[in-house]
């Protein structure tokens, strides 16, 4: 857009649909994308590490620079790409941005398939994810159908899928750690918990967890799933961790919330020798897999909800979508730019 930017309109009463819950609300008008390579490449926020596939990023979690692994380019949808997904189920939507995400020269279309049908296949509801329509255009679409009940069943579910696929090729273990305030540990252990070749450690705040879901992820008896509470120990964050080995942790661990518990597992990851020595990961938002899959709630749910693609510009639908780490809101960003500027974003917490 040239000239001087204009200031942001509160979007018009439309269609609604809600994610959950309430907490952030934006317009969402879909449009053009940029041109995508034939190799999806991946590129740290900070610039200073090398590009990386699909396959990298998933690894990688923080890049060597300390940045996320977001895509180079965003592939190009054209009106009928779009005509054509509106029709499309969950599952099949989510094949076909995992496709153009991942590519055929790491994952063919069939197993890609295969993967994606297996992350599903213990969701409750037919539909996977089932759209609520109520009244006066307020639509709920309901992502609690998987194992643990939490939204993040769905990505974590698929991205679970992808890891072992590439360990199965690479004959490679790997430990995943993740910091969690309750449904992302749960739905983390569901998705790994008895595969051979991934170990996870899983820290949640001692006190700032549901009770459930605290007995989801501590009654867990696998050997593969290690679950502690607490957050930091008498050791300066960073110190604590390094010296540990990978089957216990400090027992001087005190209370403290999420975001707290944060603040060690980013000094882990900063130490970029001791996350390859130990071979670590995350299956925290901060790994683009897990913010790839939830690009087909915001699809899909527009699709239900908006009255038809044949407009132009394409028709908006206002969102209200809850977020934590801000992944679904990374997502909101990606999906909302257009040729005639961004809708509002409102974050209520």
């Amino acid at each position: 857009m040239s000239g001087a930017r204009q200031p942001r309109r509160r979007p018009e009463p439309g269609t609604r649909f809600v994610l959950q819950g309430i907490e952030l609300g934006y317009q969402v008008p879909l449009g053009l994308f940029p041109q995508v390579s034939s190799v999806m490449w991946y590129v740290s926020t900070r610039g200073m590490a090398p590009r990386v596939d699909f396959e990298g990023a998933l690894f990688s979690g923080y890049a060597p620079d300390g940045g996320l692994y977001m895509p180079e380019e965003l592939p190009q949808l054209d009106r009928e790409t779009l005509r054509q997904w509106s029709t499309l189920s969950y599952p099949d939507l989510v094949k076909e941005l995992c496709a153009l995400f991942i590519g055929p020269q790491l994952i063919s279309r069939d197993d890609l398939t295969g993967l994606i049908d297996r992350a599903f296949s213990r969701f409750r509801h037919k539909e996977v994810v089932h759209l609520s329509r109520l009244r006066n255009g307020l639509n709920v679409l309901e992502l609690w159908h998987g194992v643990t009940y939490a939204f993040k069943d769905l990505s974590l579910g698929c991205t679970a899928q992808f890891l072992q696929r590439f360990l199965e090729k690479r004959k490679q273990r790997v430990t995943v750690v993740v910091g969690t305030s309750g449904d992302t540990g749960s739905a983390a252990i569901e998705s790994v918990h008895g595969a051979k070749n991934v170990d996870i450690i899983v820290l949640l705040p001692k006190g700032h967890c549901t009770r459930i879901q605290e007995l989801q992820m501590t009654t867990v008896l696998r050997e593969n799933v290690h679950v502690f509470g607490g957050k930091r120990g008498t050791e300066a964050p960073g110190t604590a961790w390094p010296c540990l080995e990978w089957n216990r942790l400090s027992a001087d661990l005190v209370e403290g919330n999420s975001d707290e518990l944060d603040e060690p597992i980013k000094a882990v990851f900063a130490d970029v020798a001791f996350v390859k020595k130990h071979n670590l990961m995350s299956l925290n938002s901060i790994n683009w897999s897990r913010v790839l899959v939830q690009m087909a709630h915001h699809f899909f749910a527009y699709f239900r909800c908006a009255p038809s693609l044949d407009t132009d510009p394409l028709p908006a639908v206002e969102v209200v979508v809850p977020t934590g780490a801000a992944g679904n809101l990374a997502v909101a960003s990606l999906l909302m730019g257009t040729k005639d500027g961004l809708g509002e974003i409102m974050k209520a917490s």
